[in-house]
């Protein structure tokens, strides 16, 4: 299978470009750099990709976006979010749908919180819309691929959750501020954390690219979601250190903003990987402490 992936330099899509081409899929970067061979380049932004590229590619994921996390949340940077992400999938999703022989499948990212804080309540990929800036990006973001879906490809929406990897992500972030005996808990910490370990992760993403039953939302999350006050506790007893400090809701809303606290730290998420389920997927790291062990051991 012949797979294109924007995003390719990106933690979880680099990542995934090694699983792939060892397990004898022909990897085609999308790139924003001017191409090298082997490469599809395009702007996003702008509209412009190389239809010559996409052509002959059999699927394609679509894992190109702002991330969330890198600046403190203000109006030019929310709109950059917003813009990454619904504008660059509509660019994919219109090119491939005019494609003389669409791909089979646009597997394309989206993120949980699309649920917005929901508390304490389990959540399936066929709860609705949460509200928010996250849930409101998140409904635009799988919208735009309505082109490619009106098309004929079978499109799935990666609703991925916090994923765990000593190399990338929050977990590259809280690892030194734990191992320093500085961590703690959020807030109250009884908000839950719906997390998964980036091996889980890249298996997932290939089994939804091989499933043709499955189409539309997908939540990639492990099925024990935890609190943030257990998280904090578990990945302070695998560094054996202590996490008794933690940071008040208030502190944080000043730090980063309240709009941006409450919707990426505060928030509460309690997610269940239905479709996964019921498909058969079987995880590797179901609980916790898997995916941390996991998620901390040393690059084979």
């Amino acid at each position: 299978m012949k797979v294109a992936i924007t995003g390719a330099s990106g933690f979880i899509g680099s990542s995934l470009g090694r699983a792939l081409g060892p397990a004898g899929y022909d990897v085609v970067p999308v790139v924003r750099r001017r191409p090298g061979p082997g490469e599809i380049g395009w702007d996003p932004l702008s509209g412009d990709i190389d239809p010559d590229g996409l052509a002959g590619v059999d699927a394609v994921i679509h894992l190109a976006a702002e991330n969330v996390a890198t600046w403190r949340w203000n109006d030019p940077h929310k709109r950059r979010i917003l813009d990454s992400r619904v504008t660059g999938t509509r660019t994919l999703a219109t090119a491939l749908a005019r494609l003389p022989r669409p791909p089979g499948v646009l597997v394309s990212a989206s993120a949980i919180a699309f649920y917005g804080d929901r508390g304490a309540a389990w959540l399936t990929e066929a709860s609705g819309a949460g509200s928010g800036f996250g849930a409101e990006v998140c409904q635009a973001w799988e919208a735009a691929t309505e082109a490619a879906r009106s098309a004929g490809i079978r499109v799935v929406h990666l609703r991925t959750g916090i994923v765990l990897d000593r190399r990338g992500g929050a977990l590259r972030r809280l690892l030194p501020v734990f191992r320093f005996g500085l961590g703690g808990r959020y807030g109250s910490g009884t908000q839950y954390m719906s997390w998964i370990s980036l091996d889980d992760e890249l298996r997932a993403i290939r089994f939804v690219l091989g499933t043709d039953g499955v189409s539309g939302p997908v939540n990639l999350t492990a099925p024990e979601p935890v609190t943030n006050a257990a998280f904090t506790a578990a990945l302070a007893g695998v560094l054996r250190r202590p996490a008794v400090l933690g940071a008040p809701a208030g502190l944080l809303r000043v730090m980063l903003g309240r709009e941006m606290a409450d919707e990426l730290l505060l928030t509460s998420q309690r997610v269940r990987p239905e479709v996964l389920l019921d498909h058969g997927f079987a995880f590797r790291h179901p609980g916790l402490d898997a995916g941390l062990a996991a998620a901390l051991a040393p690059a084979a």
